[in-house]
């Protein structure tokens, strides 16, 4: 793992925060692992100090526990914390997708929706899972800043990552991830012609897709979860 921490990108805690939550959403830092702060200070050439406040953070979102005397660990995936957390970002981002059909939708707006589709598209022809996985985020967070909701996706920012986790797991392959584009373009072409129940439908219908892959992944890797 390679940790930096740029300049004038906001305090070094945060960005160690951010870095660790990637981390740790990617399975390079897997349930389990033991996160020193002195080791993590070394690494990103701060003192404890910013460190100890990142994985302070990442207690409040229950990515990782700190105990005394034990230290502080990777936890788990909790598969009744990421269905608490699908079900608030389905019902958050079901009003997004509303509200993007109330409003009219610029055409910058539109074009680069229609962009990350097709990076995704692209992406996926090189077998690029991480610029796929980068552009569907980048899809969610531009429809809520064309319904003129970015609060919407800040809100859901730390809940997001339990689902995070978990899509990591299911998001391998092309098989995988073909149906996540097309869902896209459902949900925008909803959003393009103002059919707000449509819109919704096509969300929900999209945010509900780790569901089934749920079974297969907690079967296979009944190891990560508790």
């Amino acid at each position: 793992m390679n940790f930096h921490i740029a300049p004038d990108t906001g305090s070094a805690a945060r960005q160690i925060e951010r870095q660790l939550r990637a981390s740790i959403i990617s399975m390079e830092l897997p349930p389990g692992t033991r996160l020193s702060e002195t080791e993590f200070a070394e690494k990103f050439g701060v003192s404890r100090q910013p460190v100890r406040e990142a994985l302070i953070a990442l207690a409040r979102a229950e990515l990782v526990s700190i105990l005394p005397q034990r230290g502080t660990t990777v936890v788990k995936i909790s598969a009744d914390r990421m269905m608490q957390a699908r079900f608030i970002r389905e019902q958050i981002e079901a009003g997004v997708a509303r509200r993007a059909c109330e409003v009219q939708v610029s055409t910058t707006d539109h074009q680069m929706l229609d962009e990350l589709i097709r990076r995704q598209d692209e992406a996926l022809s090189r077998d690029d899972i991480e610029g796929f996985k980068i552009a569907d985020e980048r899809f969610h967070q531009n429809l809520a800043r064309a319904a003129g909701l970015e609060l919407a996706w800040q809100t859901i920012g730390d809940i997001k990552a339990h689902l995070d986790r978990v899509c990591h797991l299911t998001l391998t392959n092309a098989q995988a991830m073909r149906p996540l584009i097309g869902q896209h373009q459902k949900i925008l072409e909803a959003v393009l012609s103002r059919d707000a129940d449509a819109a919704e439908q096509a969300m929900r219908f999209h945010l509900t897709e780790i569901l089934r892959a749920l079974p297969v992944v907690m079967a296979e890797r009944a190891d990560l979860f508790g």
